[in-house]
């Protein structure tokens, strides 16, 4: 004996009728925010090494200036090791699951469907 009224379907504007295209649609769209995350974070800490580098030669010796561009250059390096590392164990974790590549960042620049 089944229960019909757990085997009733909703439907309607509004309601998706494949579950699995859904799941579809949010793995790209968490896709696409981790993508561009990603490269947004890559781009910033690329910069802050390129600042710190300019502001280590800019320094002229002084001794609080150096400690500071030393400071900046410091951080920039390790939130860029930290990006990378991010990546690749996410990576990792989702190919051990089974799991397509959430971070497929080809699906970034296309259109959600």
């Amino acid at each position: 004996m089944t229960n019909k009224l757990l085997a009733y379907t909703l439907t309607g504007p509004g309601i998706p009728t494949n579950q699995t295209k859904s799941v579809g649609q949010l793995e790209s769209i968490f896709s696409s925010v981790i993508g561009i995350l990603t490269i947004a974070g890559v781009i910033y800490f690329v910069i802050q090494i390129i600042l710190a580098g300019y502001s280590l030669i800019a320094s002229h010796g002084d001794e609080k200036e150096l400690q500071t561009g030393t400071k900046r250059l410091t951080n920039g390096i390790m939130g860029l090791a930290i990006i990378v590392l991010a990546y690749g164990l996410g990576a990792l974790f989702t190919n051990l699951l089974g799991m397509s590549n959430v971070f497929d960042l080809t699906k970034v620049l296309q259109p959600i469907k």
